[in-house]
């Protein structure tokens, strides 16, 4: 979802600075690169400030996430081209989900901003499973919601976890560069910069092609 259906992890990254400056923690690009984006809550927080269990792992992510929102609120919008690309994959009767590390208060308010929510009847957020990115875990699961095998999927990222975890799935995967350049995104099977012009007939020739 972030980096993928909005281009919010520049509003992320303010928030995640912000929560961590008010913590005694400096925050570096590169643990923001590599520890934190496409991971869960609980996972960057332990990565960043060790052992934080129950009441104070639960307070410390609300407490970011909410300021997240704040941040974001009146800068939310689709990435550019994919209502038009939701909207013709809709026309194809071709089903889709979100798999998301962000917990549900976050899906929610994204869908409610961008109103691309009617597209969506299948979501997975943070709470569905015990392992987040890299592990395969979730992009399994969306596929088994879906009735489909990973192996007739196609995963949308912008994140290297998340990247990992498609590939790791059995997935096709096709990175966004919102996150990442071009080059870091090398190990998926395309590369773009957003949805415009993105055919989906198109898109499935080229990478399920014999």
């Amino acid at each position: 979802m972030d980096g993928v259906i909005v281009d919010s992890n520049p509003f992320h990254k303010i928030a995640l600075k912000q929560f961590c400056s008010k913590h005694g923690r400096h925050l570096t690009e590169e643990e923001l690169r590599e520890k934190i984006y496409g991971r869960r809550n609980q996972d960057w927080i332990t990565n960043l400030f060790g052992p934080v269990e129950g009441e104070k792992l639960k307070a410390f992510a609300d407490e970011k996430e909410a300021l997240f929102r704040e941040l974001y609120a009146k800068d939310v919008k689709p990435l550019e081209g994919l209502p038009s690309f939701l909207k013709r994959l809709d026309d194809l009767k071709i089903p889709r989900a979100i798999a998301t590390s962000a917990p549900r208060g976050n899906v929610d308010f994204t869908l409610e901003k961008t109103g691309i929510g009617s597209y969506f009847h299948t979501i997975l957020d943070d709470s569905f499973v015990s392992n987040g990115k890299p592990h395969p875990e979730v992009y399994r699961k969306a596929a088994a919601a879906l009735n489909y095998k990973p192996q007739q999927c196609v995963v949308f990222e912008d994140s290297l976890a998340g990247v990992e975890a498609g590939k790791r799935a059995g997935c096709k995967v096709v990175g966004i560069t919102t996150t990442h350049s071009r080059e870091e995104l090398t190990g998926t099977d395309l590369v773009i910069d957003n949805f415009v012009e993105l055919d989906p007939g198109e898109l499935i020739s080229r990478l399920f092609r014999a």
